[in-house]
């Protein structure tokens, strides 16, 4: 097995570097589904050894429906992470979540086209997840806890949209999502949030308010320039959010580590030999049951 690695950082749009993190070791690895976004880095913070990898690549080279998901969390995994906290830029659908504040999400919904590979499963195994609450309730909270201390204003819970992107969204579509009660529009939290929970991963959000998204009267609509010169912000107390999560983990109480118990339908005896090379990682803890 590999060596526990405590914590591992997703970081959005800004977000390219993890000040702090000592000792760093970039990881190139090669997955079945292709290269990472980026070389993990992996270091000590805090007391604690930590994972970085921006999601979009350094330089910020990969569109939302770009981003290698399915080789990101298979990596991560295959490092030994167990808790995963992404940093994301998102828009805001509500008044009280303003420009510079930070949201832990408690909600997904999808309004992604479908392309971006969701599962790691298939091709001689079939599992079905559940993913009623799409995130890490106790990382959520741990999450939401840090981003206080670290002087940020940080709100407790709203459903985020995932958008399929590039484009931002429309007034319309705008004031859609806000008629059925969401909270905040993004790009990437589909299918993030999906491989977590089928690598049995603890996966949690940070979720960097920079805009109103297209619906505030009182605001301009949304472009990148604002995005990005809102983000540079309040990417400081972003970090030092990562940094004060870090320093308080203790021990895990989800069951986000146990998900295949409940969902994996193929009987560990029947997954092809070729099934178990390519997810490896993935089902290392049911095999092992199995095989035992």
């Amino acid at each position: 097995m590999p060596e526990s690695i405590d914590l591992a950082v997703l970081g959005g749009s800004g977000f390219y570097e993890m000040p702090g993190l000592l000792g760093v070791e970039e990881l190139a690895i090669d997955t079945p589904f292709g290269p990472p976004s980026d070389a993990i880095r992996v270091g000590e913070l805090e007391g604690r050894r930590v994972a970085f990898l921006a999601r979009h690549g350094r330089g910020h080279r990969l569109l939302p429906s770009e981003i290698p998901q399915r080789a990101n969390f298979w990596a991560l995994k295959s490092l030994g992470v167990q808790l995963v906290l992404a940093v994301s830029a998102v828009g805001s659908l509500r008044e009280e979540y303003a420009p510079g504040h930070l949201v832990a999400p408690d909600q997904l919904i999808d309004r992604t086209r479908g392309d971006r590979p969701g599962t790691f499963f298939g091709e001689g195994v079939v599992a079905h997840v559940s993913f009623a609450e799409p995130f890490c309730e106790d990382l959520r909270r741990r999450a939401l806890a840090a981003a206080r201390e670290a002087g940020a204003t940080a709100h407790d819970g709203g459903a985020y949209v995932t958008i399929e992107g590039p484009a931002f969204g429309t007034k319309a579509e705008s004031e859609l999502y806000r008629s059925w009660g969401a909270s905040l529009v993004g790009m990437t939290a589909i299918p993030e949030a999906k491989l977590a929970r089928e690598a049995e991963l603890c996966y949690a959000m940070l979720a960097a308010v920079t805009d109103y998204d297209a619906w505030h009267e009182a605001e301009e609509a949304v472009d990148a320039t604002t995005v990005m010169t809102r983000l540079a912000e309040n990417v400081e107390v972003s970090r030092e959010a990562v940094a004060r999560l870090a320093a308080a983990l203790g021990a895990e109480v989800c069951d986000c580590g146990r998900a295949l118990d409940a969902g994996l339908v193929t009987p560990p005896r029947a997954i092809p030999a070729k099934a178990r090379d390519r997810l490896a990682p993935i089902l290392a803890r049911r095999l092992g049951a199995d095989d035992a």
